[in-house]
């Protein structure tokens, strides 16, 4: 069944037949794919009065390790907000009583970042609904096509110097 990228693709055809724009086909998929996630993502956690940076925040922690704590640096290495917004959710979620900053028992310069009780009980309750909703959006893909889709995925992101840590 055509999508409207199918349309693009035929419209760029018709209008210049000298360029192959097959690349379109994938990312103009992959952001619409992205959109329509993030939307749902973004609805999810709204019902639990967060945003998407912040239960990043929150779900790294919890996922860390047991002391579900990291410093600021390795906050911004294990998730997906950017060195500038850290602060700035760290500050929110501290004042909201989510996390709590103190300083760093190793290190006397520096901070530990760490899941409060109330912190904990939000990630473990936002968790299996987040989790569900990412179900929801696959819904369409057996297990093999998500394996497979993940794994071309990887390939990519590591082609453009996305790699761990």
């Amino acid at each position: 069944m055509p999508d409207h990228v199918d349309l693009i693709l035929e419209q760029w055809s018709e209008q210049r037949p000298d360029l192959d724009a097959s690349p379109m086909a994938v990312i103009g998929r992959l952001k619409r794919l992205a959109q329509l996630a993030d939307t749902e993502l973004k609805r999810n956690f709204a019902r639990h009065d967060l945003d998407s940076a912040s239960f990043d925040v929150l779900a790294t922690l919890r996922r860390s390790n047991s002391a579900h704590s990291l410093t600021p640096a390795g906050l911004m290495r294990s998730s997906m907000v950017t060195s500038g917004a850290i602060t700035q959710r760290l500050d929110r979620l501290e004042a909201r009583g989510l996390v709590s900053r103190k300083p760093s028992v190793t290190d006397g310069r520096g901070v530990e970042v760490t899941l409060t009780q109330e912190g904990l009980q939000l990630i473990d309750a936002v968790l299996p609904t987040h989790i569900d909703t990412e179900e929801q959006l696959l819904a369409a893909l057996s297990k093999p096509e998500r394996e497979q889709l993940a794994n071309t995925l990887r390939t990519l992101l590591e082609s453009l110097g996305d790699r761990q840590g």
